[in-house]
């Protein structure tokens, strides 16, 4: 089933994609049906590899912050995890919390292991992934943050890697555990969501780079919002 999903998304890629495009993109795809094709009489998890192979690795570089992403309770833990390592390592000065439902409950979880107050702060207004990046962008770039270290579960990653990369973040992806589901078909859900989301992203453009003008300025409604949601959270 995995190996069918692929094979529609990489069909539908090339039917949409302009034929100018068509010479320069043909071998690439071809060659990832066929990876997709041997990976599957291997047994390896198509779903996953499919997410993940083309995320570059943590180069274990510093960066000016770690940014992590929400994506609900069950993640929660194993992102505060991670992000404790990354501080404890010394790969940035500063955490920054996003996401609307958990922003400010790994703030707090982050606080109760013993990470000073002065360096945590967040977002509690986006709700998908683009306003992750959105809000993120709007709040760090007028601190002069340009290099973060971006932490979420493995198969969030190249979405969310593509889309902070296009506000000219320099972006170090760094991989949280995955939790251990029910069942092996909350997986197979959540890599579609995924597959979903990238194809979506990749034709309405919003994995190019941005305007300069919309870098140097946000938009009146994300500036609006910030300020009418009071979406800025700190430790307490």
């Amino acid at each position: 089933m995995k190996l069918l999903i692929l094979l529609a998304l990489l069909w539908v890629v090339w039917l949409l994609m302009p034929r100018r495009w068509g010479r320069f993109w043909q071998l690439p795809l071809v060659g990832l049906a066929g990876a997709a094709i041997l990976l599957t009489f291997t047994k390896v998890d198509l779903g996953l590899w499919g997410l993940t192979a083309f995320v570059p690795p943590d180069s274990g570089e510093p960066a000016e912050a770690i940014v992590v992403l929400g994506r609900g309770e069950a993640f929660r833990d194993s992102r505060v995890a991670a992000v404790k390592t990354l501080w404890q390592s010394d790969r940035a000065p500063r955490i920054f919390a996003s996401g609307m439902s958990d922003a400010q409950s790994m703030i707090q979880a982050l606080e109760a292991d013993g990470i000073p107050s002065e360096s945590l702060f967040g977002e509690e207004c986006s709700q998908s992934t683009e306003e992750n990046a959105v809000f993120t962008h709007a709040i760090l770039r007028p601190q002069g943050i340009r290099s973060v270290i971006l932490v979420t579960d493995p198969p969030h990653l190249l979405r969310s890697f593509l889309l902070f990369r296009s506000f000219r973040f320099h972006v170090i992806p760094h991989a949280s555990p995955m939790p251990i589901f029910s069942s092996p078909q909350i997986q197979d859900r959540l890599e579609l969501r995924e597959y979903l989301g990238l194809l979506k992203y990749a034709v309405t453009g919003q994995f190019f780079p941005r305007s300069t003008a919309s870098l140097r300025q946000p938009s009146p409604d994300v500036v609006q919002k910030l300020q009418n949601w009071q979406c800025l959270r700190m430790a307490n």
